[in-house]
């Protein structure tokens, strides 16, 4: 599939939940886009959190691989 054609795919798909979140919103795009992207970044940070947590469990506790997980 093409980039362009994925691109629209994803665009149609999606249209239902845009419309969600500004509706949600009272029609303010900016108020839409500004939450969706502190949405964004606080995944990002627990994203984050969980790796370096994840990390050191597994070194601290397994010396010969990842057989249990």
């Amino acid at each position: 599939m093409r980039p362009e054609a994925a691109e629209k795919v994803a665009e149609e798909a999606l249209r239902g939940e845009v419309d969600a979140v500004v509706a949600f919103h009272d029609g303010d795009i900016r108020a839409a886009l500004t939450t969706l992207l502190l949405d964004c970044h606080h995944l990002r940070l627990q994203l984050a959190l969980s790796d370096k947590g994840m990390s050191r469990g597994m070194t601290a506790e397994r010396t010969t691989g990842v057989e249990g997980i």
